[in-house]
């Protein structure tokens, strides 16, 4: 490793543990930790999160595997509730399913897809903010013009049309291999405004302050000025936009599944489950949906 290459990864590794430091010595930090009710909100969703990341060690059954599929067991109610069967904690869905098991790894795939979705919205609203607020001028203009179209649209509506127009555009065996990617793109488009916004705003400040001056005048690129100078002191209103749209884009792939042209009916996402569990729910069938509807809320 070069001497250069030490020098930057040190002085990047100095702003994140000093990022660190701040954050945990600041008011957030110390509001977090004296607000039982926002305690209770991070300890539901640190589950949520373990839940689908450890679902082939926590479920019971793997709802992929058709040796444990039966459709003698369909439509089987919670175990609690007459003919309810041990092996079943929450009943199963109406292909013979474990619900339990199948909402452990539908949380898995709707959380892989929104934080896929958060993560590529954020580089693209990242990118373009920078390039917004620290070219500014006509490309400035631009940017910001197509960002108030887009936001005159509901996220919702975006990302159905993107979804819409990859399945009339993508044969159908193709589009059922690559529907992640599909969804993750046609979220992440849906969603990258707050980004470039938050973002061009922070870089318009930063950008007239003495320590990018200094860079310019001593002929550092306008690339490495923005990666390495502007973009650190931009993070904290991204970070903190990210962690809601997390939540934002898990309701979105719900919404786009349970609409039928999100995760395809093989996968079982959330919003899949409770399409799925829709037609049964005036027929005293209601586990299929409200069990998924819980976790998902």
């Amino acid at each position: 490793m070069s001497a250069g290459s030490r020098s930057y990864t040190t002085g990047l590794w100095f702003h994140i543990s000093d990022a660190v430091r701040r954050f945990f010595s600041g008011d957030i930090w110390y509001s977090f930790c004296h607000s039982p009710s926002v305690i209770l909100a991070a300890l539901v969703a640190l589950v949520f999160i373990l839940s689908a990341l450890l679902a082939p060690w926590l479920a019971p059954y793997d709802p992929f595997d058709l040796a444990t599929i039966d459709l003698l067991d369909a439509e089987l109610p919670p175990l609690w509730l007459a003919d309810g069967d041990p092996r079943f904690l929450l009943g199963t869905d109406d292909q013979g399913r474990d619900l339990l098991s199948t909402i452990i790894y539908g949380s898995r795939i709707s959380l892989g897809v929104g934080a896929a979705a958060v993560l590529f919205a954020m580089l693209l609203g990242i990118s373009l903010g920078l390039i917004s607020g620290y070219v500014g001028g006509a490309v400035d203009a631009l940017i910001m013009r197509v960002a108030d179209v887009q936001l005159s649209f509901p996220a919702i509506l975006i990302a159905l049309l993107i979804d819409g127009v990859a399945r009339g555009v993508i044969p159908k065996e193709l589009h059922d291999q690559i529907w992640f990617y599909v969804l993750v793109f046609a979220i992440g488009i849906s969603g990258w405004v707050q980004y470039a916004r938050t973002v061009r705003g922070s870089t318009l400040v930063e950008r007239n302050k003495e320590y990018v001056q200094a860079a310019r005048l001593i002929g550092i690129h306008p690339i490495m000025i923005m990666l390495r100078h502007v973009l650190p002191n931009v993070m904290g209103p991204v970070l903190v936009i990210a962690t809601i749209h997390l939540a934002i884009a898990i309701i979105t792939e719900a919404t786009l599944s349970f609409l039928g042209v999100g995760v395809p009916p093989t996968s079982p996402s959330l919003g899949t489950l409770i399409r799925v569990g829709n037609d049964f729910l005036f027929s005293g069938i209601w586990w299929i949906t409200i069990f998924p509807g819980i976790a998902l809320a």
